[in-house]
């Protein structure tokens, strides 16, 4: 039988994984994961997310080696060399067939555009496979056949034809006859801690690698959490949402594993039934509806706005403000929380990072893009197609975004979502000794003398200023 290459990306899981079961039943595997850090930090991947991109192929690696199948790794640096790379190991191995998990990103399409051209070249039977969406893009279109740039027409469209069969699990291979093959040392070796961008990584004890570790997430989210989801979500100070995004990110684990669950849960619904449930496969189909747009509207991945009118909109050049708002020295309290909760964790939750990102494009009125790209660089969930979707809907430039003068006032956000003040203390312990109540808004004195900051905008006035950007458009 014909040794089958599985070239591994973001779905480091033998679970459910699309590739991996298409290629077990053509023949012997030869697991294949080119780690292009030169690349990812071209898009803005940080240290946290490298660190646990290296330690989600540790573990992948040893689940493979249960199963007798290698893992090559070869360092590629970026994603024209991999045609090459991926050439040069199926020559050196004997391989005649390759196997992979599409991605849809501009910059992932034209690299694997370039793989499938190569190996038709050499005679190489490559094929990708649809594994972290329920719907390829293209197959949910509006009436006119056009890609939908609204979520919830999109949303009804994916749960009106969503069948049993798209979310059919397939099961990790049997453990295959070992092969005569010798791999390595070179090839046998972790992401080079010295090749990581420079930025500290968080404690990987808080963020567990492996799908081990995020059949864990599940299980416990869908016990503990699951059925609160909808009323628990939006408050920071409370563990009410899955943190299962990392693992996602990765594929670490599927959204068919997870839409599974649910449906265990649930008497075998998805959308109708319990509504913490509910709300939360909407989430997941928010995950796949940025992966359409990344695809039906290539100029988000060119660091353009999705409505094309805001591309005149005139940013302020705020250097200052952007350095209070990256080290959480705005002056407002959930939002500074907020973004120290992000540096020292690599995560924030999710209504927090509506609220800051809102903060920092409309109070400040400072390009999205340059928030866009921090997230980027400190989330270990970092993804394009959620991050920049969340972005531009805060900004009022992308699909489903906000209307232009929807502003969130920090303080109310505070008050109604964090009422006793407890996630900020945890964040800001400077402001704990005050009473609860005002650590949402301290006094004057009381910011100087706990060594606070004052705000560094007054929300009436930004607020005026963003409207009268966005009027000018």
């Amino acid at each position: 039988m014909t040794l089958q290459l599985v070239w591994f990306r973001n779905d480091l899981r033998i679970h459910d994984n699309r590739a991996l079961a298409a290629a077990a039943a053509k023949g012997p595997i030869l697991g294949v994961f080119l780690p292009s850090v030169a690349q990812w930090q071209a898009h803005g991947h940080g240290a946290s997310k490298v660190d646990f991109w290296a330690r989600g192929v540790s573990a992948l690696k040893d689940a493979l080696h249960g199963l007798n199948i290698p893992l090559v790794q070869r360092n590629t640096d970026t994603f024209d060399r991999a045609p090459e790379t991926l050439l040069a190991i199926a020559r050196e191995y004997g391989a005649q067939a390759l196997h992979f998990n599409h991605e849809y990103p501009l910059n992932e399409r034209r690299r694997d555009d370039a793989v499938l051209a190569a190996c038709a070249r050499e005679n190489i039977a490559a094929h990708g496979h649809h594994d972290a969406v329920a719907f390829a893009p293209g197959e949910l279109l509006t009436g006119k056949g056009d890609y939908y740039g609204v979520f919830t027409p999109f949303a009804k469209a994916w749960h009106r034809q969503i069948t049993a069969e798209r979310l059919a699990l397939d099961d990790a291979p049997t453990a295959q006859t070992p092969l005569d093959i010798h791999i390595g040392a070179s090839d046998d070796a972790l992401i080079a801690p010295d090749t990581q961008p420079a930025d500290t990584a968080v404690d990987p004890q808080r963020w567990p690698a492996g799908e081990d570790a995020a059949a864990d997430q599940l299980a416990r989210f869908l016990r503990f959490r699951g059925r609160y989801y909808n009323v628990q979500r939006d408050f920071p100070a409370v563990s009410g949402t899955s943190e299962l995004s990392p693992y996602l990110a990765l594929g670490m684990i599927s959204h068919r594993q997870c839409l599974q669950a649910v449906m265990s849960e649930n008497n075998g619904q998805l959308a109708e039934g319990d509504a913490g449930l509910g709300t939360w496969v909407n989430e997941l189909v928010w995950r796949e509806f940025y992966q359409h747009v990344a695809a039906g509207f290539p100029q988000v991945c060119r660091h353009q706005p999705f409505k094309d009118n805001t591309r005149a909109l005139v940013w302020r050049d705020d250097d200052a403000g952007f350095t209070a708002w990256c080290e959480g020295r705005t002056g407002y309290p959930l939002v500074d929380a907020a973004m120290r909760q992000l540096v020292a964790t690599g995560w924030m939750h999710n209504r927090l990072r509506m609220v800051t990102a809102m903060f920092l494009a409309k109070h400040l009125l400072i390009d999205w893009r340059r928030g866009e790209a921090f997230f980027m660089r400190h989330l270990i969930d970092g993804e394009f197609g959620a991050n920049n979707g969340g972005w531009q809907w805060a900004a009022s430039t992308g699909t489903d975004a906000a209307p232009y003068f929807r502003i969130f006032n920090p303080t109310t956000q505070s008050t109604r979502f964090d009422p006793d003040a407890a996630f900020i203390a945890r964040w800001l312990p400077e402001l704990a000794p005050l009473v609860p109540k005002a650590r949402h808004n301290p006094p004057a004195a009381e910011r100087s003398q706990l060594g606070y900051p004052q705000p560094i905008v007054e929300h009436k006035a930004a607020r005026q200023r963003a409207l009268d950007a966005f009027k000018a458009l």
